[in-house]
């Protein structure tokens, strides 16, 4: 698959260079089921070239469809061919990252073959499913905080002994900084495009020409030894600040002292564990601080093998979740990024400029106003699907549903990541530029996330008032006057019914 650009991959421990083929496929059903990001699709389908080339010269037999230089639709369809081709006894494939797909793998594929299919745990992760399932097993609430120390241990990651590092498990209390305008952002890595790359960028700028984005400025690697540069670039030059900086926003700043290296994480060009290794060996080194390093293998190791142990356990499930019963479209902006909210406006630039932004750009503040607006869950979730180059199902619909939307009822997150305007504020330069005054609430020119928060609050009070996590916010709202909580109230309902037009 495309997500699957590691020589490590089950698949291919299990086959014979010798006697096996190995078939990649590029095609419109997996490029098009959501209107993927432009520089998304450039990067998985040139990465899966540069892979093929990787395994022809190990040696492997490689057929390969190119899009646009074939006839088929699906993922099967090219399988099919495939089999009536050559001599084929047997199909072996990994797990894919997606139920929608595997779903058709194990329901369709051995039948429409008429081969026996082997499908092959995908052990790139550090987390086995199983394992994962253990452990889950009889709790009511999954906290990725004991699952995350679980995985210290395992890993021996930052570990001295039995003894998490420093004593502390977590050091996000030291992660949440504004950025101070005076430490010097590194430039990100500019990489040579070979021809591979720039046949790619032409064809997704012209077969994809109505998907979000452009590739003008196409700065990802697509080749194994440029996500190894990207990693060194990220430990040498941006993990000193990552910690104290990972939750600021700055207008005009796209990337920070992030690593950007979910990507290449995520298909497979990076070794999740070896980038953890490589961060503690930053900090054992005295080369980056420990309130850094934790928080980059916690992102790693604790997140992102907690959502995919989700994903798993629960799909299809999960997928339908609305607890709290959105309804509301998801306004224009989210697909052409015009709005007068500077915040937005700026984390829209990012999205479709480069097909990334931060996680608390995603969460604080795009995923921030779909939960205040009340947003249907499977339109935000599809956007996010769409937008951003590392998202893939079983990273992305759990981040979202979960962690952005509250709409599987608490199950991810004790609390709603609910915010006003003053979190942005204090995060960030956004509200300097603002068309909206950040100071009030109930006013015309009043932030519109301040009104719609304390909407928010009150249309799901049943849901969160007993909530202990959240009972300090709603006797804030209780001690003000009547006339100033139903101004605001007015002034919310007023924005969720103009809310195209913010």
């Amino acid at each position: 698959m495309g997500d699957q650009l590691s020589l490590e991959l089950a698949t291919l421990r299990a086959l014979n260079p010798q006697s096996d083929l190995i078939m990649l496929a590029e095609v419109p059903v997996e490029a098009g089921y959501v209107k993927h990001h432009k520089q998304k699709i450039a990067l998985i389908f040139s990465a899966m070239r540069h892979f093929a080339e990787e395994l022809r010269e190990a040696g492997w037999q490689v057929v390969y469809f190119a899009y646009g230089q074939h006839p088929h639709q699906s993922l099967l369809d090219a399988l099919s061919t495939t089999c009536q081709q050559h001599t084929i006894d047997e199909v072996v494939i990994t797990q894919c990252g997606e139920y929608r797909l595997q779903h058709e793998i194990d329901s369709r594929w051995c039948d429409a073959l008429n081969l026996p299919l082997t499908c092959l745990q995908d052990d790139r992760f550090i987390c086995p499913l199983d394992w994962f399932r253990d452990w889950a097993d009889g709790r009511k609430q999954l906290r990725m905080e004991y699952f995350y120390r679980e995985m210290r241990r395992r890993t021996g990651l930052l570990m001295d002994g039995d003894q998490p590092a420093g004593g502390k498990w977590n050091y996000d209390a030291s992660n949440r900084s504004a950025y101070d305008a005076k430490t010097p952002i590194p430039e990100p890595l500019n990489f040579d495009r070979d021809a591979i790359d720039q046949e790619v960028l032409t064809l997704v700028a012209k077969q994809f020409s109505d998907h979000p984005g452009s590739v003008t400025r196409f700065l990802w690697g697509t080749r194994r030894a440029q996500a190894q540069a990207a990693l060194g670039q990220f430990i040498q030059h941006r993990l000193v600040n990552f910690g104290d900086y990972q939750d600021a926003m700055v207008s005009g700043e796209d990337t920070l002292f992030h690593s950007l290296l979910s990507p290449y994480l995520n298909i497979g060009l990076l070794d999740p564990l070896q980038v953890c290794q490589a961060a503690e060996r930053a900090y054992l080194d005295g080369r980056a601080p420990l309130n850094a390093v934790e928080g980059f293998i916690r992102q790693i190791i604790g997140w992102r093998e907690y959502v995919r142990g989700i994903y798993w356990l629960h799909m299809p499930d999960y997928a339908a979740l609305n607890k709290l019963g959105n309804q509301r479209d998801l306004p224009p902006y989210y697909w052409n990024g015009k709005t007068n909210m500077h915040c937005m406006a700026e984390c829209f630039r990012n999205t479709f400029d480069n097909a990334y932004a931060h996680h608390i750009q995603r969460l604080m503040v795009t995923g921030n106003f779909a939960l205040l607006a009340g947003i249907e869950p499977e339109q935000i979730c599809d956007w996010y699907l769409a937008v951003y180059a590392d998202a893939f199902d079983w990273v992305e619909l759990p981040n979202t549903l979960g962690m952005v939307m509250h709409a599987d009822g608490g199950y991810l997150g004790s609390k709603p990541y609910a915010a006003s305007g003053k979190y942005i504020h204090k995060m960030s330069d956004y509200c300097q530029h603002c068309h909206y005054n950040v100071k009030t609430a109930e006013q015309e020119d009043s932030c519109p996330f301040n009104a719609m928060y304390w909407h928010f609050l009150y249309r799901h009070r049943q849901a969160f008032e007993n909530n202990p996590r959240m009972a300090m916010v709603y006797k804030s709202f209780a001690r003000m006057s009547e006339a100033k909580q139903d101004a605001i109230l007015r002034r919310g309902e007023h924005l969720l019914e103009n809310i195209a037009c913010l």
